[in-house]
């Protein structure tokens, strides 16, 4: 079993990512977030969130429609080239990427031939109203992109930001990909975490640097070796047709070099197709800003960081399974072990949980033998243990294992949130 099964494996087996629908047959790349899976999912979000957004006085946040009125993408330019080219096998009838096939005319699954490339456009068309006339046609954004810069003016008027500012956001985005796969990496429905960072045209190329140093700061901060990362210029004649520069952050994922992160710097494009311009308060001029945007995907961060993290060690002639997830990011912090199921013990192990909960995502486990537990933990990631044991009503202690190293410490009970705070 190759790294990507394993980690597929242990997702479903564990809570953090289910096939989508699965009772009644599943939907081709749909994918559901379990228990361990959105809280992973929510650390990430929190923690940017807090970091580019709350921390900074020249970052505001924003949350926009999912269907916006359909002039939006008319004037961005992604009805006539958000577009694949797309050809279909006559004998298996599996579609293709035509721009990533080596051979066009033939099938690269049963050896068919393959039809002529034709552009598909990716943006999933729904309807407005109770019949599907094309006065009410409507699109699932594709992109959260638009959405801050169709506001552009009224969060000027209503903040008062001054250049350099930035508009923030999170939220679903949809693609009618030809070609998904690779578990949560290539999904039809999928989350971004955007900045569109407003400038002076002459500050475009510090700026986008500036940039670049805070998203390779962000990679480590999520616990990513730097020699799986791969920054990669792109090449004038691949930008997108808003581009003047994009760089492309590349993770060594299982299946090959890939796609995590986007910086591209969309120069005025997107607020002149919108009409939105800016007015400095200090000369009276208006212009229209260029603009700076920095892209993450939470799902590939999701995947970049259980890749990253999962590990394998033997111990005592066994195999322990360990996501070493960097303290903040995992999904349950602190599991409560009471050593058996006896009264007193219990007792005291449910009353340290209730104290511990308003504080830290916890678990309460008291089923199986305690190395069994551990292994558990282990495996997803829980940084400490907390286990009582028959010392521990008569001590007022705890034995807390560290998920790391395995060691384990004594700590008095009436001291156990202050410990916890400083070690996680």
């Amino acid at each position: 079993m190759d790294l990507m099964e394993k980690i597929v494996s242990l997702s479903k087996r564990r809570g953090f990512v289910f096939p989508g629908s699965e009772i009644y047959g599943g939907l081709a790349n749909s994918w559901d977030f379990g228990p361990l899976g959105v809280e992973l999912k929510n650390n990430i979000k929190k923690e940017w969130w807090k970091r580019f957004v709350q921390s900074r006085e020249d970052i505001v946040g924003i949350e926009t429609a999912l269907i916006m009125n359909p002039k939006v993408w008319e004037a961005s330019g992604h009805l006539k080239t958000f577009s694949d080219p797309l050809a279909d096998c006559k004998e298996c009838r599996e579609r293709f990427r035509a721009d990533q096939l080596k051979n066009k005319k033939k099938c690269p699954s049963c050896g068919g031939q393959l039809t002529a490339a034709r552009q598909f456009n990716l943006m999933f068309k729904t309807f407005i109203g109770p019949s599907e006339e094309s006065a009410n046609v409507a699109y699932f954004r594709p992109e959260t992109a638009q959405g801050m810069f169709v506001n552009f003016e009224q969060v000027v008027n209503s903040t008062r930001k001054r250049l350099p500012f930035g508009i923030a956001q999170v939220g679903k985005a949809f693609r009618n990909e030809i070609t998904p796969g690779n578990f949560i990496f290539r999904t039809r429905e999928f989350e971004q975490m955007e900045i569109e960072y407003f400038i002076k045209k002459e500050d475009w190329e510090k700026q986008f640097e500036k940039w670049l140093k805070e998203m390779k700061q962000w990679i480590k901060h999520l616990g990513i070796a730097t020699k799986n990362i791969e920054v990669i210029d792109i090449p004038k004649k691949e930008l997108a047709h808003y581009s003047k520069r994009t760089v492309d952050i590349f993770y060594k994922f299982p299946f090959g070099h890939e796609e995590l992160y986007g910086l591209a710097y969309r120069s005025d494009f997107d607020l002149k197709n919108h009409n939105q311009s800016y007015q400095d308060p200090q000369t009276g001029k208006q212009f229209v800003p260029h603009v700076i945007e920095p892209t993450w995907g939470v799902e590939r961060t999701v995947l970049a960081v259980m890749v990253e993290s999962y590990k394998e060690e033997k111990v005592k002639g066994e195999t322990r399974v360990v996501m070493n997830f960097p303290n903040w990011l995992a999904p349950y912090k602190v599991a409560i072990l009471p050593l058996s199921k006896k009264a007193p013990l219990i007792k005291l192990a449910r009353g340290i949980y209730k104290d511990l909960l308003p504080h830290f995502v916890c678990e309460y486990d008291e089923t199986q033998s305690i190395g069994k537990r551990y292994r558990r933990q282990d495996e997803i990631g829980t940084p400490f243990c907390i286990t009582i044991d028959f010392d521990s009503p008569k001590k007022k202690d705890v034995t807390v294992r560290d998920r790391r190293t395995m060691k384990q410490k004594r700590v008095k009970i009436n001291k156990l949130q202050q410990y916890l705070n400083e070690t996680l």
